[in-house]
């Protein structure tokens, strides 16, 4: 019986969304925004899951580790085009938004399911020189109760926010990607 809502489960994932390889080096996300990425990634084209001006990478598997990237995420968009559950509002970027509440969207977003979050740290950083932040989280995924830590930079430039959001479970392959995830944060290039 697992084995065959398993195979369904993967047929019904195939029909919504195709799987590419991203290969390293510069990749351009958009119009505006170019990030250098040192190993292979796979893009997830799942339009249900992300908006437009977001993809969703992996290197291990989703339900493993996943960077959800934004790129000139314009004023009144959601950054998630899954339907909130429990009668909650979509979570809407605003070009007005100072960075603690761009952390507390992140937050919520990350939270949407029922997961529980734990901020770790959070300092001004910058995106190719625009002023932002990082954000070091913890979080136990509600699913499955597997505890996950994450990193996110986030910066807006002419009213579009640019961001990076990872996470992974936190005793293996968190450690194994947080220097890459840092370098690629490090490479951001804004038009």
């Amino acid at each position: 019986m697992k084995t065959r809502l398993l195979c369904a489960l993967v047929c019904v994932l195939c029909a919504c969304g195709t799987v590419r390889k991203v290969e390293p080096g510069a990749v351009k996300l958009g119009e505006r925004m170019t990030v250098d990425i040192p190993k292979a990634w796979n893009h997830f084209d799942f339009p249900v899951a992300a908006p437009a001006q977001a993809q969703l990478w992996t290197t291990e598997g989703l339900a493993i580790d996943s960077l959800t990237i934004y790129y000139g995420l314009r004023d009144s968009q959601t950054l998630s085009n899954q339907t909130p559950q429990g009668g909650k509002k979509p979570l809407v970027f605003k070009s007005n938004m100072k960075n603690e509440e761009i952390a507390a969207t992140i937050e919520g977003l990350l939270t949407q399911d029922g997961s529980t979050f734990k901020t770790i740290k959070f300092e001004p950083a910058n995106l190719d020189g625009r002023r932002g932040f990082k954000l070091e989280f913890e979080k136990i995924r509600a699913e499955d109760h597997v505890q996950l830590r994450g990193l996110a930079y986030a910066a807006t430039d002419k009213g579009e926010l640019f961001a990076l959001v990872y996470q992974a479970p936190r005793l293996t392959f968190y450690p194994r990607q947080k220097a890459q995830i840092e370098a690629i944060a490090a490479s951001v290039k804004i038009r």
